[in-house]
């Protein structure tokens, strides 16, 4: 017993160990100081949309509303898949419109359709967004100056904008230990920050060069496998913030970590052979990254060390149980010092309850994983919008049936 003890016990320890690093260098973390540019550079924003109706042209509205000069950016959406109506309200907007219809859809190649209809030297800057992402007015005078610098990549900070749900709570606060552990806590320590999978800025040069090479769901994945191989390090800016929309109900997150994990171990099987080279090499970036995508889902190492904690209190002596109790608490540490003091309230105290039904999901997910990385799962936004299925906004401030009979007003201030 004493030896099964162990042989469950130091593995854990290792998951444990290496997010709880991260966790404490993340509140050292001090974001770099970008002096004013001397260049506005020419940047091209992209935004795949896949049956986005609820979402994608609030979304263009708020992101037209960028500081920046209008004639050195341009806004290019991706539709797919969306009602002839959206399509007709992001044609009224002063963006480029491109109809996309796959058999099988995915967001890396609506990526490619979209570099494939830039010429190679039209923009210096690419940046990446969701269809429901809004971010602030300074967003691209921000990654000017980044890149003024010298950056080649960098990820902003996704945080949730929807707090409605215990499911949207749990998911907010998923974001930012995630901030925190692999990026933020990445910075800190001199390696590269992960990417979120929006908002992303990278060298137009070097994404137009690379976005061919794009082939699963977990496109973000396959990009910082391909930066850390030619040594370009992420940088991450905390206080450049990008409101996301959080799932809202356990079907929608249980089929976005499934495609999270699929993508995840897809990562892992690719990057896997190139770790004897990148030890060689000395690439502890792209090592620590391998090592990384090693980790179980989050959920279900919470689950095991739990779970294996209390077996450990009920069977082995006291002696041999109070290893587990520490590792309790180290995981517990690990998981509430990147979370923002804002979300440690009930709220989030009362979603935590729905953590082990959650696990048993994520458990779930491990058996239905084949295709997934190649095949896209879409998570639905605008779950928040019941009241308005049906329709679709026509960019006037207008709520249109798809039947296109009648309208009726927005109220002034309403999320979308």
């Amino acid at each position: 017993m004493n030896i099964i003890d162990w042989i469950l016990y130091i593995p854990l320890v290792f998951c444990v160990c290496y997010l709880l690093l991260y966790a404490i260098a993340s509140k050292f973390y001090r974001a770099p100081q970008y002096p004013e540019a001397r260049t506005l550079r020419r940047i091209v924003v992209l935004f795949p949309a896949y049956k986005e109706d609820r979402v994608i042209v609030a979304s263009i509205q708020s992101f037209l509303e960028q500081d920046y000069p209008k004639e050195l950016y341009e806004i290019i959406v991706i539709s797919d898949q969306m009602r002839p109506e959206t399509n007709d309200a992001l044609a009224a907007l002063p963006i480029r419109l491109l109809m996309a219809n796959y058999k099988e859809s995915s967001k890396a190649k609506a990526l490619a359709m979209a570099m494939d209809s830039i010429d190679t030297n039209a923009f210096d800057i690419v940046v990446i967004m969701d269809a429901d992402n809004m971010t602030t007015p300074d967003f691209l005078s921000t990654i000017n100056r980044v890149f003024d610098s010298g950056i080649k990549s960098a990820q902003a900070h996704r945080t949730g904008k929807n707090l409605n749900t215990d499911i949207s709570v749990l998911d907010s606060a998923s974001e930012e230990i995630n901030n925190g552990f692999f990026r933020s806590g990445h910075n800190a320590v001199g390696l590269s920050a992960g990417l979120s999978g929006s908002g992303m800025a990278f060298e137009a040069e070097w994404f137009h060069q690379n976005v061919k090479y794009l082939q699963t769901a977990g496109e973000d994945k396959e990009l910082e496998a391909m930066l850390l191989q030619q040594r370009i390090y992420t940088v991450y800016l905390p206080d450049l913030l990008v409101f996301d929309e959080k799932t809202q109900k356990k079907e929608a997150i249980s089929n976005q970590r499934k495609r999270w994990i699929a993508a995840q171990f897809g990562a892992l099987r690719t990057s896997l052979p190139h770790l004897p080279k990148a030890l060689l090499q000395g690439n502890i970036d792209y090592c620590n990254k391998i090592f990384q995508w090693m980790l179980p889902p989050r959920l279900l190492q919470l689950a095991a060390v739990f779970g294996l904690a209390l077996v450990a209190f009920i069977v082995c002596p006291p002696e041999a149980s109070i290893k587990w109790g520490i590792l309790v608490l180290a995981q517990i540490m690990a998981m509430l010092l990147p979370i923002p003091r804002k979300l440690l309230n009930r709220q989030l105290l009362k979603a935590v309850l729905k953590v082990p039904q959650l696990a048993f999901v994520m458990a779930g997910n491990l058996f239905k994983l084949k295709g997934a990385n190649k095949k896209f799962i879409h998570t639905e936004h605008g779950e928040g919008e019941r009241e308005r299925e049906g329709r679709v906004e026509m960019g006037d401030g207008r709520w249109e049936k798809e039947d296109g009979r009648s309208t009726m007003q927005r109220k002034d201030g309403a999320d979308h």
